[in-house]
C-alpha cells in the first residue's frame, strides 16, 4: 500500500515540474465539465502553487480573459488536459 501513495506523489511532482518547465507558455486546456460536456480555450500558464496551478484564458467571442486555476490531480485524473503550444 504504501508503494501506491509514494507512486502518486512522484506522478504529481511529475506533473508539477512539468507545468513548472512550462510557465509563460501558450496552452490549450480542455476542462471537463460533467456529462460529457468539455470548455476548451487557449490560454497561458501564468503561476504555480504546491497544490494548484493558473491560466490565463484568452478573451473571445464566448469568455472573456479569466484566470482560471487547477489543480495537479486534475490532470493525473484526467479532468484537465493541457496541449502546450509550439
Amino acid at each position: 500500500m504504501k508503494e501506491v501513495i509514494d507512486l502518486r506523489r512522484s506522478d504529481i511532482v511529475n506533473v508539477r515540474r512539468a507545468v513548472d518547465a512550462n510557465i509563460g507558455r501558450r496552452v490549450k486546456v480542455r476542462a471537463n465539465k460533467g456529462r460529457h460536456k468539455y470548455a476548451v480555450a487557449d490560454g497561458v500558464i501564468m503561476e504555480s502553487y504546491p497544490s494548484i496551478f493558473t491560466v490565463k484564458i484568452d478573451a473571445g467571442p464566448d469568455t472573456d480573459g479569466r484566470l482560471v486555476s487547477y489543480s495537479y490531480t486534475d490532470v493525473l485524473t484526467k479532468d484537465v488536459q493541457l496541449l502546450i503550444c509550439k
